[in-house]
């Protein structure tokens, strides 16, 4: 089983296309209600899809993005215009991260976690079940 895509629900198409471009995501599918993207590094989508007649809430849900180079790609992102709300920082999972909000208010988390993001220290044994606890 692999992850298709992620799908979350915005008011303006066009302005969310433009958003998640500048990302650096590539549209795949592109319709007045939907759009689909294929990220630049490997063969993961993610959707948007338009919500008519009543406000988009924010989604409470964060859609995260590996980066090899995670403070390279803030700062070009910040030079492209866009705006985050957390500068990249290290965190105490191992990875490092920064955090960023799409035009309807769906929260995003670009990091880079290496080995880290699969394989932490507090990985669950196949054989028992047992982790141990990140600090």
């Amino acid at each position: 089983m692999n992850l298709n895509q992620v799908t979350v629900a915005v008011s303006d198409i066009d302005r969310s296309v433009r958003f998640y471009r500048t990302l650096g995501l590539e549209p795949v599918v592109l319709a007045p209600h939907y759009a689909r993207f294929v990220c630049p590094d490997g063969r993961s989508t993610m959707s948007i899809h338009r919500i008519d007649g009543v406000a988009v809430a924010a989604s409470t849900t964060v859609v995260y993005f590996e980066c090899d180079d995670l403070d390279a790609t803030v700062d070009a992102l910040i030079a492209a215009g866009l705006a985050f709300d957390s500068a990249p920082a290290d965190r105490p999972w191992l990875w490092r991260e920064a955090r960023l909000a799409d035009p309807d208010g769906n929260p995003i988390c670009l990091f880079h976690a290496g080995v880290h993001r699969i394989d932490p220290p507090w990985r669950v044994q196949p054989d028992t079940g047992a982790s141990t606890a990140f600090a």
